[in-house]
């Protein structure tokens, strides 16, 4: 029997210049993605997520610390608290990615997990922190801490893996093993190497480990730092690896998509990854360090 469950993505540019105060900026960036949210909610989707940071712009090329100003406790900051009552007001699953303060001078990069009913049910704190030009992250998180949690919603299990965690599997092989039905990668990431690897990693993922991802990218170009185009192309994909659904390019936009959830038993019967797997044979991946 299936097991239809609507999900949405919603992918955006920045809604004000990066010059303007952050609190500004912020609320900007939230009333944009209001009409999207409730365009959501009227469409019967019961899960939704957010881009990275979406309540603000990708700021770690800039290594400025103004931007700490705009990280929010969660659960208790403005940004989830609204949120909580868009969730309740449809009956929708949200997945809220914002800047953590988890006190003065500590910060991470955070997705909130809210159930149908508004309820706080935890969240994920992107573990894999990269460093290189233009993407100075280290500078603004802490890597997570809390491990590679699993949520049991209304409508089903669902992880996330925040954009660079993309790159390493382990972390999306614990999300399988911890029961996750739905893993959503909420990224900011740019044309060049990565345009490539966004149509190959996360397929590669939902086929190794037997569930659907939904990929979510901004779109634009974001002034002053320039380090290139966010190129969209927001997409759900099956355990088959299939795409379901794709946004384009460079438009504000909300992408949805019917996931069939009996797909993965019909997946994971075929392909029997988890039971051939040899966890007795991995020491090395956790013995062997560079």
């Amino acid at each position: 029997m299936a097991r239809i469950v609507k999900c949405g993505l919603i992918q955006c540019a920045n809604a004000l210049d990066t010059g303007e105060p952050v609190e500004k900026i912020r609320d900007a960036m939230i009333a944009k993605h209001v009409p999207f949210i409730e365009q959501a909610g009227k469409a019967g989707v019961k899960i939704l997520c957010f881009q990275e940071i979406f309540n603000g712009p990708y700021f770690p090329p800039s290594q400025d610390s103004k931007w700490y100003r705009l990280a929010e406790p969660i659960p208790d900051g403005p940004t989830v608290k609204l949120m909580q009552e868009y969730a309740a007001k449809y009956s929708m699953v949200l997945v809220v990615p914002i800047y953590e303060e988890a006190m003065t001078g500590v910060y991470y990069n955070t997705a909130a997990v809210l159930d149908a009913d508004g309820s706080y049910l935890g969240r994920y704190r992107k573990k894999h922190i990269p460093h290189v030009a233009g993407f100075w992250e280290k500078f603004f998180f802490k890597p997570g801490n809390e491990g590679y949690p699993v949520f049991e919603t209304a409508y089903g299990k669902v992880g996330v893996y925040i954009c660079y965690d993309r790159h390493f599997p382990e972390g999306a092989r614990l999300l399988g093993l911890g029961g996750a039905e739905i893993v959503f990668n909420p990224s900011a990431t740019v044309a060049g190497l990565s345009k490539y690897l966004w149509k190959l990693e996360q397929p590669a993922h939902a086929v190794a480990n037997g569930y659907f991802m939904g990929n979510i990218n901004r779109v634009g170009i974001e002034a002053p730092w320039n380090i290139g185009e966010f190129y969209g192309t927001s997409y759900f994909c099956d355990p088959r690896g299939q795409v379901l659904a794709e946004a384009s390019e460079n438009q504000d936009e909300l992408v949805m998509a019917d996931l069939d959830l009996e797909l993965i038993r019909e997946v994971r019967d075929t392909w029997q990854f988890y039971r051939d797997r040899r966890p007795e044979t991995y020491d090395d991946l956790i013995m062997l360090q560079p």
